[in-house]
């Protein structure tokens, strides 16, 4: 994840795949999502968001249990930055974008990009925090951009 302090309106977030990042009001978060997803989850009152790029929807590896392209790495880390702001994942609301089928000539049932979004929401099910948007599947490659508060992200399409 590449940071920009000087950014207008507070720090830019720029996640690549395995990227985690909380920010405070005015912090924005910009991802590029093909078959990978992206959760982003803040506080009832949006001044607090954070933001992951999955890439695995299965449990990390022995060995790479700090690798958040993982998903249950990427969504532990978040938690663990919104617990340090004082606030508890579970009484956060979630928006998820991505999970597309890049390759459908080679995956056309199963894709990899449909079990990251299954796995992300059966987490956040589990987790009990509420979804308020998401836009998933398809095969297009998505853009998205966030700014911590109270509007929704913005996801742009991207043919292939």
């Amino acid at each position: 994840m590449a940071e920009h302090p000087h950014a207008p309106g507070g720090l830019l977030h720029v996640l690549h795949p395995g990227g985690v990042a909380c920010g405070e009001r005015g912090d924005r978060f910009e991802t590029l999502l093909g078959s990978c997803v992206a959760i982003v989850l803040t506080d009832p009152r949006r001044t607090v968001g954070a933001m992951c790029h999955i890439v695995h929807a299965m449990p990390a590896p022995a060995g790479r249990h700090d690798d958040a392209a993982y998903a249950d790495v990427a969504l532990r880390q978040m938690n663990e930055l919104l617990r340090e702001r004082g606030l508890q994942p579970g009484q956060c609301e979630a928006y998820f974008y991505g999970g597309g089928n890049m390759f459908p000539q080679v995956y056309p049932q199963q894709a990899i990009g449909a079990r990251n979004t299954d796995w992300v929401r059966d987490a956040l099910s589990e987790c009990g925090v509420r979804v308020l948007q998401h836009d998933l599947g398809g095969n297009t490659y998505r853009r998205l951009r966030w700014t911590v508060g109270p509007d929704a992200p913005h996801v742009a399409a991207m043919p292939i």
